[in-house]
Formats: C-alpha cells, sequence, structure tokens
C-alpha cells in the first residue's frame, strides 16, 4: 500500500501525556492569571525601578523627569520597566486560559490534530519566552548604571530588605518560576507535535474509504442468517423440500439413495 504524507488528518504518537498535561498546564495558567493580575498596573514596577537605582543596578525614573523638565524627548523606557510588559503578561495569561479549554474542546470532539498543537504551542512558546526576557530584561538607559539582568531575578531579595519591598520581591521571583514552567510545559507540548508530525511509516498509510466499506460490508455478511443445508452440502430452503416432496425424496433420505 502507498503512502502519503498526511499533514492535516494525524495521529498522535503518544495521548496519554496529551491528556495528564493538561493540568499542571491549568494549574499553571490559573498561577499566571493570579500573579500577573494582581500586578495590574503597577504594583512594583516603578518601585522596583526606583530600588534598583538607589542600589547602583540600573537606571532611574528620575531621568524621565528630567526630559520633561527640560522639554527633551522622552528616553525609550527598558521593557522591564514599561506598561507593555505588565500588560503583555496580562494578555498572555488570558490567551493561554482560552487556548487550554479550546484544546480541551477539541480533544473531548477528537479534532486536535498534531498540526493544530503545533501552532498553538510554537506561539504560546513565543509568547512565554518574550515574557521571560521581559521580566528579566536589560536596561541600559544609564550608561553609568548598565544592567543586563533584572536586580530582584539576580540578586537575593535580602538586598531590598530595607526598602520594604521584600515581599514584593518574592513575589515577583515567583512569577518567573511559573512563567518558567509554562515555557518548559509548552515546549514539551511542541516537543509532542513536531514528532507526531515527523515522517512515519505507520502515520503515514492512508485510510480509504473503500477500506472502511469492505469492512461494513463483511460485517453485513456475517450478520445476514445463513442458509441451512442438507447432509449432502445443497442448499436446503423451503423450496427445495417442496420438490424433494414431490419426488419422495426427503432431505433426510438423500444421503441413502
Amino acid at each position: 500500500m502507498a503512502r502519503t504524507y498526511k499533514i492535516l488528518h494525524r495521529r498522535w504518537r503518544v495521548k496519554r501525556p496529551l491528556y495528564w498535561g493538561m493540568l499542571p498546564e491549568l494549574l499553571g495558567t490559573i498561577a499566571v492569571l493570579v500573579l500577573f493580575g494582581v500586578q495590574q498596573p503597577d504594583l512594583f514596577r516603578t518601585v522596583f525601578w526606583k530600588v534598583g537605582a538607589e542600589l547602583g543596578y540600573n537606571s532611574s525614573p528620575v531621568i524621565l523627569l528630567y526630559a520633561y523638565a527640560n522639554h527633551r524627548p522622552l528616553p525609550t523606557i527598558p521593557f522591564v520597566w514599561s506598561q507593555t510588559l505588565t500588560n503583555f503578561n496580562v494578555a498572555i495569561s488570558i490567551v493561554s486560559l482560552f487556548v487550554l479549554l479550546g484544546k480541551l474542546i477539541m480533544v473531548i470532539m477528537k479534532v486536535y490534530f498534531p498540526i493544530l498543537g503545533l501552532v498553538l504551542s510554537m506561539s504560546l512558546s513565543a509568547l512565554y519566552a518574550v515574557s521571560i526576557y521581559g521580566q528579566m530584561g536589560p536596561d541600559f538607559l544609564d550608561p553609568e548604571h548598565p544592567s543586563s539582568i533584572a536586580w530582584y531575578i539576580r540578586e537575593s531579595c535580602s538586598v531590598a530588605e530595607r526598602f520594604k519591598v521584600g515581599k514584593h520581591c518574592a513575589m515577583a521571583k515567583g512569577t518567573f518560576a511559573v512563567t518558567i514552567f509554562m515555557l518548559a510545559l509548552y515546549l514539551f507540548n511542541l516537543s509532542l507535535a513536531v514528532w507526531a508530525m515527523w515522517p512515519n511509516p505507520e502515520l503515514d498509510i492512508p485510510q480509504d474509504d473503500d477500506d472502511d466499506d469492505h469492512v461494513h460490508s463483511k460485517e453485513e455478511v456475517e450478520m445476514q442468517p445463513t442458509t441451512p443445508r442438507a447432509p449432502n452440502g445443497m442448499p436446503f430452503t423451503p423450496r427445495t423440500l417442496a420438490f424433494n416432496t414431490l419426488e419422495r425424496k426427503l432431505p433426510l433420505r438423500q444421503q441413502y439413495t
């Protein structure tokens, strides 16, 4: 039988990790929804920026006031301290929830094919990678205090105890850890999808409708009642009995004639 590569209606190599993987995905999605939600609009982003400047780890938000006071163009705020990052994180947490619900429905309806898993897992992996980059991300706004990694990720939270932001620092570290967990989970789902999409002789055998018709016809033949036969192997029907009666040859006597 000829083998053709199927892009759309492919089967998963393994299904159990796919099904059970939705449980940690649900827990992680709930966690990022809560953690990203409480940080909006600005729970500790600007505070961390100021604390980092006081500690000499990064630039200072005072540079914005300086630009306003001197009527100069506003500098580009580093992504790690921007409102854009906060809104982005909230958006991807909501998207993750809708994707999980949609995937659950598609799995129940048996239409969640590897090509869909490939697209969804790749997209969400990219989104969470951007979120990780933003949370730990560089601040080179002040040449005298460059920062390649945000201080609340790089340093211990004890360095900010005197600023009374230790709990917020721990929450930021926890948010960063959950984001990494979500990225790892989507990369795992992506690997399952890539594995299923990889050419495989067993999965590339076409399943034509003719094969199904052949199976159904075979089942119909098996369900039909069998015709009784006489001892000599001849079919035994009411018409046969009538003719044999006329000829005075009953079916049971034919074996002795």
